[in-house]
């Protein structure tokens, strides 16, 4: 059972009734064409208020819907001929990051992300999409291989954030990341990184370093998570609503701070209730801005990355005049 919102709990009771109408008007019986009619207008309308009025916090719980499509689903939507490759060859393979080989619309390229799981067992396997620094360690190797044969690198971000266990410390997991960081800002190949639910901290970082970073409406990218956040501050996760609010974690603030390129517009209700236009929407921005970059020569790409991330959080300060 898919998860529901509490925003969203007046719209699905006004969806179910719409729903029973029609099933009764089915048998003949009784014509309720218009107040189905009405109901659906009032159900549009309410659709509305609800998706264009979202919180903070709102948008973090749409990012994280159990339904909303993961790297694999956008892998099987977008590209042909995917072959996965696995482990990092130093100590394991990491179900929380997927990647290798594949095609976009016939050009080779490689292609990584965090998954998450569908269900319970699967979220267990996969760690809750949170990598270890095999995980990292494996999207560096396949990056780097994307790099040696020119190919472009997608990466698609979703995780609340690096596995902070005891055992990913002691395998050096912050080394892992930093490596992959200090290795993106130096490969020759384009990469294009989109945020398809949640890019948190560190974890989201170590793959993330594009020369454009795309996101979806409804996905959140932070230094932290909020209930992290929460229990830095206040040592109580449960102000994780209040602290989302502080973040800035959603997409229009991130695009107003130039820390993402381009927002890609989401369906009423978030990308999982019309994953098909979603997948349309995200092709044609992952086609247009990979048609740019190829423009650019390996070390042109280089060098306006690293321009690119030297800009972000610079403060222009005016003296005071006596």
């Amino acid at each position: 059972m898919s998860m529901i919102l509490e925003v969203e709990k007046p719209l699905l009771e006004l969806e179910n009734k719409i729903k029973e109408l029609k099933e009764v008007n089915l048998t003949g019986r009784v014509d309720l064409s218009s107040e189905i009619r009405l109901l659906e207008r009032k159900a549009e309308q309410l659709k509305k208020s609800i998706y264009e009025n979202l919180s903070a916090w709102d948008r973090v719980l749409i990012a994280r819907h159990s339904v909303r499509p993961g790297t694999l689903d956008y892998i099987q939507a977008l590209f042909t001929d995917f072959l996965e490759l696995h482990g990092d060859r130093l100590y394991a393979d990491d179900p929380a990051i997927v990647g290798g080989l594949a095609r976009f619309e016939g050009r080779s390229c490689v292609v990584v992300g965090h998954q998450k799981g569908k269900g319970t067992k699967d979220n267990l396997a996969r760690n809750f999409g949170m990598p270890n620094p095999e995980g990292f360690r494996k999207a560096g190797r396949l990056m780097s291989l994307a790099h040696r044969f020119r190919l472009p690198i997608f990466t698609f971000i979703d995780t609340p954030g690096a596995y902070p266990g005891i055992e990913a410390e002691e395998r050096g997991q912050y080394e892992a990341i930093a490596s992959n960081i200090a290795l993106m800002t130096e490969l020759g190949s384009p990469i294009v990184t989109l945020v398809i639910g949640e890019g948190g901290s560190g974890g989201a970082l170590g793959i993330a370093v594009g020369d454009r970073v795309l996101i979806l409406e409804n996905s959140v990218y932070s230094v932290i998570s909020p209930e992290g956040c929460a229990t830095i501050l206040w040592r109580d996760a449960s102000k994780a609503e209040q602290a989302a609010s502080w973040l800035g974690l959603t997409s229009d603030k991130l695009l107003r701070l130039g820390l993402v390129d381009e927002v890609l517009s989401e369906p009423l209700g978030g990308a999982h209730r019309e994953t098909e236009n979603v997948f349309a929407t995200v092709r044609g921005a992952l086609r247009r801005h990979l048609g740019e970059l190829l423009l650019s020569t390996p070390a042109e790409l280089v060098t306006s990355r690293y321009a690119k991330y030297r800009r972000m959080g610079v403060v222009l300060e005016q003296a005071l005049t006596p």
